[in-house]
């Protein structure tokens, strides 16, 4: 499946995965629950078939920039009415 694809999708499912991680881990820490969701998103994209077909050339770049995106979409939903 190509690259770009398998992306989106994983990035597409960020917001009901990090409803759900808020379920479960509502005790535990941000960064606990940020890392919960980096390596459920990672394993989504399939990131270890993706570095090793050169489609991620800079893993470390890649999960800090794939953290950046959660950390968004987490500050997204606090705006909002998901927040009450």
């Amino acid at each position: 499946m190509n690259f770009f694809k398998l992306f989106l999708r994983g990035i597409a499912i960020l917001p009901s995965l990090i409803q759900g991680i808020e379920q479960i881990y509502g005790a535990k820490t941000g960064q606990d629950k940020r890392d919960a969701a980096l390596e459920i998103v990672s394993s989504a994209i399939k990131m270890t078939d993706a570095v090793a077909a050169k489609n991620i050339v800079n893993a470390d770049d890649f999960t800090h920039g794939l953290g950046s995106v959660v950390d968004g979409v987490v500050a997204c939903l606090n705006a909002s009415i998901w927040a009450k």
